[in-house]
């Protein structure tokens, strides 16, 4: 049901209350606008809550409860003590105040430390465990989850979270041709894994305001939903795996699927560009790996015959030498 017809039968729902309770009045108009105004309000607060995750206020209610007990707790003590009964009411409220507001607080401050919070029990066996993977923003710009995707190589539920989805309606409003052109991409992409993916995808609303930076989010987030990070930014794939977390790499993934190699070995590569050293030329596999060719400047533009000298092996990816047959 959408929501925008729940609000109207809301809206109607109240007016025809207003009404009946002032038709004997004979204020039935009055209180057809009572209703209405009193829906309108209710309907106002309803959004307002919208930017309050579900976490944060179930927290908070648990930190109510909590404050509540000890009140009562405390309030009981002081009831033994020989004081008048007015004395006795008004010590119970400023406690009930008092230990409502510190219970909700701390709560809030620590929801992420609460295993009991309502969103985030699972009702499974302990030796059946849900794999969670949060996008990136990198790896959504990448493009190449898209493929990833449709292989099946990835399983289990795909979580983009809200804080993700604005910085790349950020990037793609923003003056930069480059950058707008990157963010529109990444706009795409969302869009063709949600409709062909075949995945349970799903969008997350948890932002965590009191944090700034996007990378911290998605740690914190990875950690909240005991997820996988799905990126392509090497930083963060550090930082998320120095504090414990499970990071799946899509550069990692595809230097470990590209073509092995031994010196020795003969192939056909076409020279396109001069190398950084004196007389190299430079050309490229089919799967992106650069190979540099030892006295060819003079080849570039043209396919030629080469034997692998060596093989090295970087972070940003794997690179072959090799001499003119």
């Amino acid at each position: 049901m959408n929501i925008l017809l729940v609000r109207v039968l809301f809206v109607v729902g109240s007016m025809i209350i207003g009404y009946q309770s002032f038709d004997l009045r004979g204020s039935g108009i009055i209180g057809l606008l009572i209703g209405a105004v009193a829906a309108l309000a209710m309907i106002a607060i309803e959004i307002a809550l919208l930017k309050v995750s579900v976490s944060g206020l179930s927290s908070a209610v648990f930190g109510l409860i909590l404050g509540l007990i000890m009140a009562k707790l405390v309030g009981d003590a002081f009831s033994l003590a020989p004081l008048s009964e007015y004395v006795i009411s008004t010590v119970r409220v400023s406690l009930t105040m008092v230990f409502c507001y510190l219970g909700m607080a701390m709560a809030v401050r620590g929801k992420d430390e609460f295993n009991i919070i309502i969103p985030y029990v699972r009702l499974r066996r302990q030796d059946q465990q849900e794999d969670v993977v949060v996008l990136d923003t990198s790896a959504i710009i990448d493009g190449r989850i898209v493929d990833i995707c449709k292989t099946k190589f990835l399983s289990g539920k795909m979580v983009i979270p809200r804080f993700v989805l604005r910085e790349l309606q950020q990037i793609a409003d923003s003056t930069d041709p480059i950058k707008r052109q990157r963010g529109r991409r990444g706009l795409e992409m969302l869009h063709t894994i949600q409709k062909d993916s075949g995945l349970d995808i799903s969008l997350h609303e948890e932002d965590f305001p009191e944090v700034h930076e996007v990378d911290a989010k998605l740690v914190k987030l990875a950690k909240l939903l005991e997820a996988k990070i799905l990126t392509v930014d090497f930083n963060l794939n550090r930082v998320a795996s120095i504090q414990g977390l499970k990071v799946l790499n899509i550069n990692e993934l595809a230097n470990a699927l590209k073509s092995v190699v031994f010196p020795g070995e003969q192939m056909q590569i076409k020279l396109i560009r001069e190398g950084k050293e004196h007389n190299q030329g430079v050309g490229y596999l089919e799967d992106g790996t650069m190979v540099v060719v030892e006295d060819a400047r003079r080849s570039i533009g043209h396919e030629v015959k080469v034997t692998v000298t060596s093989v090295l092996q970087t972070q940003a990816g794997k690179m072959i030498f090799t001499k003119l047959q």
